[in-house]
C-alpha cells in the first residue's frame, strides 16, 4: 500500500481528537503533579500537540504556513528545554528536592 494513500485515507478530525487529547493528558499533568520533572514533561506533551493540530490543519489546507509555525514551536520548545533542565538541576543541587510545594520559593 502507499504511504501518501493512507495518509490521505485518515481525516483529520482523528488527527485533532489525538491532539486534543495529548493536550488534556499534558494539562492535567501540569496541574495535578507536583514533581518538577513531570510538570516539564507535561508542557513539552502540551507542545507537542499544538505541533500535531498544525501539521493536521496545513497538510488539510494545503499550506506550508503551518510547517513553519511547527519549526518555531519546536525552536521555542528546545530552548525552554535547555533553560528548564539548568534551573531544575540547580534547584535539585540547592534543595535536594524535585517537588513543587517544597521549592515554592526562590529565597534562600
Amino acid at each position: 500500500m502507499d504511504l501518501n494513500a493512507l495518509v490521505h485515507g485518515v481525516p483529520v478530525s482523528w488527527y485533532l481528537v489525538l491532539s486534543a487529547m495529548l493536550f488534556a493528558i499534558g494539562a492535567a499533568g501540569f496541574v495535578l503533579r507536583r514533581n518538577i520533572i513531570t510538570v516539564f514533561m507535561c508542557i513539552e506533551l502540551m507542545l507537542n500537540a499544538v505541533n500535531l493540530t498544525f501539521i493536521a490543519f496545513s497538510h488539510e489546507l494545503k499550506s506550508v504556513h503551518g510547517h513553519i509555525f511547527t519549526f518555531f514551536v519546536m525552536v521555542v520548545a528546545a530552548a525552554e528545554a535547555a533553560v528548564g533542565l539548568a534551573i531544575i538541576l540547580t534547584v535539585f543541587k540547592n534543595r535536594s528536592t524535585l517537588n513543587i510545594d517544597e521549592v515554592s520559593t526562590l529565597k534562600n
